[in-house]
């Protein structure tokens, strides 16, 4: 069973938004650590943001410091990454994951593309 599901993604213009959508299957533990990575073409997989799910703390990367928040969705026991000030450097596939532990690594969702170009 897929855990994991993004959706959301698309093609913005620069200085526009964007919101994200992680959907869980399965129950939420205290302990989860729930978090946005993404890869840009030709380029390593990087963090962009985390949400500690007892605790509700975040962790962001300098990169998105600023712009970009992570927030519960309580609904579907996931996340969403809103996504504001968007500039060409953010295009990437976006991915959510799951671990107990940090960086948050142990499951990744199949990804959802985001494109930001004029």
């Amino acid at each position: 069973q897929v855990e994991l599901v993004e959706s959301g993604g698309g093609l913005v213009q620069p200085g526009g938004s964007l919101r994200l959508s992680c959907t869980r299957s399965g129950r939420i533990y205290s302990s989860y650590i729930l978090g946005w990575f993404r890869q840009a073409p030709g380029k390593e997989r990087e963090f962009v943001a985390a949400l500690r799910w007892g605790a509700e703390t975040t962790t962001y990367s300098d990169s998105v410091k600023g712009r970009f928040t992570i927030s519960k969705d309580r609904a579907n026991n996931g996340v969403h990454l809103q996504m504001n000030s968007l500039k060409s450097e953010d295009t990437a596939v976006y991915y959510c994951t799951r671990g107990s532990t940090w960086p948050p690594r142990q499951n990744w969702g199949q990804g959802t593309q985001v494109t930001v170009s004029s």
